[in-house]
C-alpha cells in the first residue's frame, strides 16, 4: 500500500483478510506528520483496489501533534 502526500510517498506492506486491507504505522513514523501537514488531502493506493483521496481533518493533525 502506498501513502502519498504533497511532500512524499511511502510504501508499506499491507495485510488483507478478505473484508479489508490494512497497514500499521508506528506513532513515530514521519509519514504521520506528512499526512497531517499535507495540503488538503492524501492518497491511498493499493494494487487491485480503487485509489482513495482522503481529506485531512484538523482532528487528525491535533492528534499527531499531541502525541509528539
Amino acid at each position: 500500500m502506498t501513502l502519498t502526500t504533497t511532500s512524499a510517498a511511502q510504501s508499506y506492506p499491507a495485510r488483507s483478510n478478505g473484508n479489508y486491507t490494512s497497514i500499521t504505522l508506528s506513532g513515530a513514523d514521519y509519514m504521520m506528520d506528512r499526512i497531517a501537514f499535507s495540503r488538503g488531502r492524501f492518497a491511498v493506493e493499493t494494487t487491485g483496489l480503487a485509489s482513495l483521496a482522503i481529506p485531512i481533518w484538523p482532528e487528525f493533525t491535533r492528534v499527531v501533534e499531541d502525541c509528539r
